[in-house]
């Protein structure tokens, strides 16, 4: 069956992703600026599979596929006394810092990015700076004369993939809307006989029930919003691709639940606003109390959409690495085969039946984010019961 009803303006959906993409860029690098841990354990040290664990599913500066391969990713560093440094994150690995067009030097290890104004006189000074206070805009304070303020507009692995699947998502709905447009009224195949399905389930079984007769008014962001998640979900589950964490990662949901609150925020009508601010019918003592739990509850709807949608997709990789790291304690890194290889028996059959799980989960999750998103949106828009 053809869709009926008005199709999603490609422009208004285009200019929400690049919207979006762009704000999610700066937060998700003002958040990954913030990292200082070392996942890392050192050389003779026991294997801390918790920072491990962490270090793996955490943004990254580079792209790593397997042992020693991997791609270096552009950091881009602005710094308002210095100027702008943009060079591969290749340029400042190993042991010698690298030093930018604008004097400052950089060092990257163990995936924390060390700037300081002065060449660093050992390998393990960079991590001097790390004690550094951290503003709310990613900007390093200044903890002695000689740091640097800086703002890390780097394009970092979830970043790369976000963009990536910007990419994939204008070639796919831009070719599927091609074959609507040369096949009208013929029955889909292809790419569109494969979506249009998806299509239909959004926009019959989130959008109309839960936003009503404006649903068309909403369904180009909430179609944006489903597939971007689910497709950036699958992204994460192909081995040997990078290991993108990109719905897992808190600077990405952030945007996409600000922008859920924005549109809910300025989609609401006077009994929306009335309801929350000065709600009809109930004795004024009570409206001091319910009227601030109100507020907090519209700041709350996106603060839980975005860690509902963080928690459970880093949820799915945290088991998986854990179920590997297994191997290696129980098989003392190799000293012990017998028990390493009965362990590994059993947390390869687990790891397959979680990969299977986290292929539901990779839908649940963008159905839940739109569903929610819908009804919020509903909620706004609704008009008032006499």
């Amino acid at each position: 069956m053809a869709l009926t009803t008005q199709r999603p303006n490609f422009l208004q959906s285009m200019t929400l992703r690049l919207l979006m993409t762009g704000f999610a860029w700066l937060a998700t690098s003002a958040v990954y600026a913030n990292a200082s841990a070392d996942a890392h354990a050192d050389e003779g040290e026991s294997i801390d599979v918790g920072a491990s664990i962490i270090h793996h599913i955490s943004d990254a500066y580079e792209i790593h596929f397997f042992g020693d391969v991997n791609v270096p990713l552009p950091i881009i560093i602005y710094a308002p006394d210095h100027g702008l440094d943009v060079f591969l994150s290749s340029a400042a690995g190993g042991e010698h810092a690298h030093q930018g067009a604008s004097g400052l030097w950089y060092t990257l290890h163990h995936g924390v990015l060390s700037v300081s104004a002065d060449e660093p006189s050992g390998e393990h000074d960079t991590h001097a700076h790390d004690a550094h206070d951290v503003d709310a805009h990613g900007a390093h304070g200044h903890a002695a004369e000689a740091e640097p303020v800086y703002y890390d507009l780097s394009i970092t692995k979830s970043v790369f993939g976000m963009l990536l699947m910007m990419f994939m998502m204008v070639l796919v709905f831009s070719s599927v809307g091609r074959s609507y447009k040369k096949r009208t009224g013929q029955a889909p195949k292809g790419l569109q006989n494969a979506l249009e399905p998806i299509i239909l389930f959004v926009r019959d079984e989130i959008a109309v029930p839960s936003i009503g007769k404006q649903a068309d008014r909403y369904l180009p962001f909430l179609l944006t919003v489903f597939f971007f998640i689910f497709m950036s979900n699958l992204l994460g589950l192909i081995p040997f691709l990078g290991g993108f964490n990109i719905t897992g990662t808190l600077g990405i949901t952030m945007v996409l639940a600000i922008a859920v609150f924005l549109i809910t925020s300025f989609s609401g009508n006077r009994h929306y606003w009335s309801h929350i601010l000065w709600p009809s019918g109930v004795p004024l003592p009570i409206k001091f109390i319910l009227v601030p739990i109100e507020i907090v509850g519209v700041l709350l709807k996106p603060t839980v959409l975005m860690i509902r949608l963080t928690a459970n997709i880093s949820a799915g990789h945290i088991i998986i690495l854990a179920f590997t790291s297994l191997i290696f304690l129980l098989g003392d890194s190799g000293n012990n085969i017998p028990v390493g290889m009965g362990t590994g028996v059993f947390s390869t059959l687990f790891m397959i039946f979680m990969y299977l799980i986290e292929f539901l989960v990779a839908f649940l999750q963008a159905y839940v984010f739109t569903l929610l998103a819908a009804l919020y949106f509903g909620d706004a828009t609704q008009e008032a019961h006499h």
